[in-house]
C-alpha cells in the first residue's frame, strides 16, 4: 500500500469519526464530510473560524477531535439566521465578526450559573486544537508582519476574554506589546462580551464593534485595503494574513490522491427543461459478450483466469465476510429438549410423568439468509482502459465471492457506441446547430453479468470486459440513473425476516464525465453537473445506498460514500478488505 493510499485512508476515517461526532452533538442527522469539507446533505457549510481548519499531516486526532466540537456547537448554539442579519458585508469585519460567534459557542462548552453541566470534554478538545492553531501560527512565522501579528493578538485577546481562558504561555510575552496597543483602543467593546454570551442577539452588537475597531486599526496603517483585496484574490502572496483567519480553498493536498474537481453548468442551471438528450435512438444496451467470437471470449476468459490465479486471492474467506456482512440472521428451524428458551407445548406431557424433568423448552436455530442486492457500474470510458486488467479481477472476483455467499449480483458498465457524438451528433448538425441541445452522443450501457445468472455461468461472458474496443467516452449521470433503475425495477418484494431487500450500487470510475460532443454543444460542466444532481437524488431518495470505488481518485465530491483505490500493483488482500469496508459503511455493520 502506497504512502498516498495509506494517508487517504485515515483521512476517509478521521472524517467519519468526526462527523459522526458532529452529528452527535448538535442532532443533525445529514452531515457529513465530502472532499474534506463539511456537506449539511449537498450543501456545503463553511467553518467559520481559523482554529477549525487542522490538518492530517501536522495535526494530531485530538485536533480533529477539538474542531469537530467546534463545528458541532456551532451548529447546535448558533442561529444563523440571526447572525446572517448582524453580519457586516465588508470582508475584514466579516471574518472577524464570524470568529467571534465561533468564540462565543465555544464559551457555552463550559456549562453556566443555571447548573447545565456544559460540555467538558468539549471543551478540553476546543482548548486543545485553540492552542495547537495558536503555536503552529506562530512557528509558521505568521506574526513577524504588522498585520498578521495584530489579526492574531486580537485573536488571542478576544478568545481569553470571551472564554476565560488563559493565552498559550509560549505567546503571551509575544503579543504583549500589540495587546497593550490595542488595549485602550477595543476594551471598551471587548468587555461586554462574556457577560453577554448567552445571547446570541444581546451579543452581536459587541461583537461587531470589536470587529468595526479592529477594521479601523487596519485601514489607518492601510492594511485595511489590502485585507479587503486579499479577499477577493485569496492565492496571492498579499493574502497570507487573510488566509490565515479564513476557510483555505478547495486546494488538492500535496500528500493525498488527487480529488475531482467540480463544477456547475450555466446551461444546465438556466434550462427550464433540465437536463436535455438531443436524440435516443442510437442509445443501445449491449451484451459485450453477445458481440464476441466464441473463441475470442474464451481466449480473454483464459487470461482473466490466469490474472486471477496470480494475484493468490482467497475466495473463499472473502465469501464468508460478505455472506456475513450481507445477510441477517432469520429463524431456519426448532431445537427442541432444551433446558432453556421458549416454553414446547408438546413437551409439558413429560413433565407430568416426569416433574423433575426440565428439557421443556426450544429454541429457534438462526441462518444466515441473504437481502441484498449488490450492483457494480464500471465506467468503460478510454482512461480506464489502462486500469481494466486490475478492474475485471475485482470484479470478477468479488462476484464469484458474493455468488458463494448466495447474494445476488450483477456487473455492468457504460460508454458511448462511438467517438465524439457519432450518428447524434451529425443528427444535430444537420437540424442547424440548435442552441443547448443537451446530450449529443450515441451512449451505449452494457451487461456484463445480469442479476439472475449464476458467476458459474456468466464467467465466460464477464470477461468481455477485457475487450479494449469498448472503452471510448462516457455519459456518468445516465448511467448511474441507468443502474438504480435495474436495481428498483428488480428488487424483491421482500425476504425471509419480512424486510425489504437491501439494494448496494458501488460505482468504480477514474475520473469525471467526458463526452466531447457534448460539453463541446454545451458548456465544460454539463455533464459533471448532472451526474452531481443524480448522485445527490439517489442519495437523497435512500432506497438506494450509493458508493464509489475512485480509481486513484478521490470521488467524494461526487458520492457521500467512496474508497480510493491503488491499482498499481494489482489486486491485493488490502484491496479486498478496502471494497468490504466500503460495504459494510453502506450496510451500518462493522467491518
Amino acid at each position: 500500500m502506497s504512502e498516498d493510499q495509506a494517508a487517504a485512508r485515515q483521512q476517509q476515517r478521521v472524517e467519519e469519526l468526526c462527523a459522526a461526532a458532529i452529528r452527535a452533538l448538535c442532532g443533525q442527522r445529514d452531515l457529513h464530510f465530502r472532499g474534506q469539507r463539511l456537506h449539511a446533505g449537498r450543501q456545503r457549510l463553511r467553518a467559520l473560524a481559523p482554529h477549525l481548519h487542522p490538518r492530517m499531516e501536522a495535526d494530531d486526532f485530538a485536533s480533529f477531535r477539538g474542531a469537530a466540537d467546534g463545528l458541532g456547537l456551532r451548529l447546535r448554539l448558533s442561529d444563523d439566521v440571526l447572525h446572517q442579519q448582524h453580519a457586516p458585508t465588508e470582508p475584514v469585519r466579516r471574518m472577524l465578526f464570524d470568529m467571534l460567534e465561533q468564540f462565543r459557542v465555544e464559551a457555552l462548552a463550559a456549562g453556566d450559573a443555571q447548573g447545565h453541566p456544559g460540555w467538558p470534554g468539549a471543551r478540553r478538545n476546543l482548548r486543545h486544537r485553540f492552542e495547537a492553531w495558536t503555536l503552529a501560527a506562530h512557528h509558521a512565522g505568521l506574526t513577524n508582519t504588522a498585520r498578521g501579528m495584530l489579526l492574531f493578538t486580537v485573536a488571542q485577546m478576544c478568545r481569553a476574554r470571551v472564554t476565560a481562558e488563559p493565552v498559550a504561555e509560549e505567546v503571551e510575552d509575544r503579543i504583549e506589546g500589540t495587546r497593550a496597543g490595542i488595549g485602550p483602543l477595543i476594551g471598551a467593546s471587548l468587555g461586554p462580551l462574556r457577560p453577554a454570551r448567552h445571547s446570541q442577539a444581546a451579543y452581536a452588537p459587541h461583537a461587531l464593534q470589536v470587529a468595526d475597531a479592529v477594521a479601523r486599526l487596519l485601514e489607518a496603517s492601510g492594511d485595511g485595503t489590502a485585507l479587503s483585496k486579499a479577499a477577493q484574490r485569496p492565492l496571492e502572496a498579499d493574502a497570507a494574513a487573510y488566509n490565515f483567519l479564513t476557510e483555505p480553498e478547495d486546494l488538492p493536498a500535496a500528500d493525498l490522491p488527487a480529488a475531482v474537481v467540480l463544477g456547475r453548468s450555466r446551461v444546465l442551471t438556466g434550462s427550464a427543461q433540465g437536463y436535455r438528450i438531443f436524440t435516443t435512438a442510437y442509445d443501445r444496451v449491449l451484451v459485450p459478450a453477445a458481440q464476441m467470437r466464441s473463441a475470442q471470449l474464451m481466449e480473454y476468459r483464459q487470461r482473466l483466469d490466469g490474472l486471477v490465479a496470480a494475484q493468490g486471492l482467497n475466495v473463499q474467506r472473502l465469501a464468508r465476510q460478505l455472506q456475513a456482512l450481507l445477510s441477517r440472521p432469520a429463524r431456519d428451524d426448532w431445537a427442541g429438549a432444551q433446558e432453556e428458551g421458549l416454553i414446547d407445548g408438546r413437551a409439558l406431557s413429560q413433565l407430568v410423568a416426569s416433574p423433575t424433568e426440565r428439557r421443556l423448552f426450544r429454541q429457534a436455530l438462526q441462518q444466515p439468509q441473504a437481502d441484498t442486492r449488490v450492483c457494480f457500474l464500471i465506467d468503460c470510458s478510454g482512461s480506464m482502459r489502462q486500469h481494466i486488467d486490475a478492474i475485471a479481477v475485482l470484479v470478477d472476483v468479488l462476484a464469484r465471492a458474493l455468488d458463494m455467499a448466495g447474494i445476488s449480483n450483477e456487473v455492468l458498465g457504460f460508454s458511448t457506441g462511438a467517438w465524439n457524438g457519432g450518428r447524434a451528433l451529425r443528427d444535430w448538425q444537420r437540424a442547424g446547430r440548435p442552441h443547448h441541445p443537451g446530450r449529443v452522443a450515441e451512449t451505449a450501457h452494457l451487461i456484463f453479468k445480469d442479476a439472475g445468472t449464476p458467476w458459474r455461468h456468466a464467467r465466460r461472458p464477464m470477461a468481455a470486459l477485457l475487450r479494449p474496443e469498448l472503452f471510448r467516452e462516457g455519459v456518468d449521470g445516465e448511467a448511474l440513473a441507468w443502474a438504480a433503475q435495474r436495481l428498483r425495477s428488480t428488487a424483491d418484494a421482500g425476504t425471509a425476516t419480512g424486510g425489504e431487500t437491501r439494494q448496494l450500487l458501488v460505482v468504480i470510475s477514474d475520473g469525471c464525465p467526458m463526452e466531447a460532443a457534448t460539453l463541446q454543444a454545451n458548456d465544460a460542466h454539463y455533464l459533471d453537473h448532472h451526474l452531481q444532481q443524480v448522485a445527490g437524488s439517489l442519495e437523497n431518495a435512500g432506497d438506494i445506498q450509493l458508493a464509489a470505488l475512485g480509481v486513484g481518485l478521490d470521488l467524494s465530491p461526487y458520492y457521500r460514500r467512496c474508497q480510493v483505490l491503488d491499482l498499481q500493483g494489482g489486486i491485493k488482500a488490502q484491496t479486498l478488505h478496502d471494497v468490504v469496508a466500503l460495504l459494510a459503511g453502506l450496510t451500518g455493520a462493522k467491518g
